[in-house]
């Protein structure tokens, strides 16, 4: 840690004491309550034109988010720890990446016997229940009240479990940014995850997210997750569609309604799938898997404490910035 004081260091240790004795246990499973309180979005494919005006947006409204990497890279320990640098690869955009946290899909099916191509914004799903905060060791990710999943940059050690336990494999690793430098260059997780926030920050100014905003075929509703998913059924049932997103891991607040099936949808872009491009396979609650869910109870308290001295961390290094006196 640079310049911190031994005077800092105490001024903050005595606030740290404070934090790591509350430092809250995550939830396993969200309660019903809360998951009323979930915001979540619909995503009309047969909608979606494919202009990527909302891929734009994205990367625009959340260029302060992306990661500045410091190079050289330290040396990893073990060295098959691998290097994912995409600093240099920041206008990728068929996939994604720490730069590009939401891309178009294309797919080409057969609907009543004629070929049609549909896009699909692809981003992170934000489940209900989401594996990548409930089973994070360092309790780096959140999940905050209205059902947004946040990777929090200034805590995380880019050790990937959350992208290893997403049905998706939504995260994307940066390495040379990040808590890991600070404190353990050569063996800590090699980088930082990154992956949509919903705009959080945008939200809590009661702003639109901004790929919805800007969207000029209003592919995407957001609102309370009741009242999305009695939309998306009411669609369906208009167009005599399909839907996904509603049980997929036990429940998403991303919330898909398409004109063909999303077996049709996957095996068109199956091919295509991983190394940053999601599938659109069902998937079984990952949280209610027995192992998924034992290591969940584990690891839930010592990632509230891990939590809680990162902020102490967090705050010890600001004060010895001279950010906060």
């Amino acid at each position: 840690m640079k310049n911190l004081t031994r005077r800092q260091f105490l001024k903050s240790g005595a606030i740290s004491a404070a934090v790591v004795a509350a430092a809250p246990i995550p939830e396993i499973h969200a309660s019903q309550s809360r998951i009323d309180n979930h915001l979540a979005t619909l995503i009309d494919i047969s909608r979606c034109i494919g202009c990527e005006a909302c891929v734009d947006a994205c990367q625009e409204s959340n260029q302060d988010k992306f990661p500045k990497p410091v190079k050289p890279f330290p040396a990893m320990l073990p060295s098959r720890v691998p290097v994912e640098d995409w600093s240099d690869k920041q206008d990728v955009r068929n996939r994604l990446t720490p730069y590009n946290w939401l891309f178009i899909q294309h797919a080409v099916v057969q609907k009543d016997g004629q070929e049609m191509e549909l896009t699909i914004p692809r981003r992170c799903m934000h489940c209900v229940n989401p594996p990548c905060v409930k089973l994070c060791p360092w309790g780096s990710a959140v999940q905050y009240p209205n059902g947004i999943s946040q990777i929090d940059p200034e805590l995380c050690l880019g050790g990937a479990k959350c992208k290893s336990v997403c049905p998706w494999k939504i995260p994307q690793r940066q390495t040379g940014a990040g808590l890991y430098l600070d404190i353990l260059p050569s063996l800590a997780g090699n980088g930082l995850m990154n992956k949509c926030d919903r705009c959080y920050n945008r939200i809590a100014d009661g702003k639109l997210p901004a790929c919805i905003e800007v969207c000029p075929e209003q592919v995407q509703t957001i609102g309370p997750r009741s009242d999305i998913i009695r939309q998306a059924h009411e669609l369906a049932d208009s167009m005599n569609g399909y839907i996904y997103g509603e049980t997929e891991n036990g429940g998403t607040n991303s919330i898909y309604v398409s004109p063909v099936p999303f077996e049709a949808l996957n095996r068109s872009i199956d091919k295509k799938t991983g190394q940053g491009r999601p599938h659109l396979k069902p998937v079984t609650d990952r949280m209610d898997q027995a192992n998924n869910l034992a290591a969940a109870f584990l690891i839930a308290p010592i990632a509230g404490i891990a939590s809680a001295i990162g902020r102490f961390y967090k705050l010890a290094k600001k004060q010895s910035h001279g950010e906060i006196s």
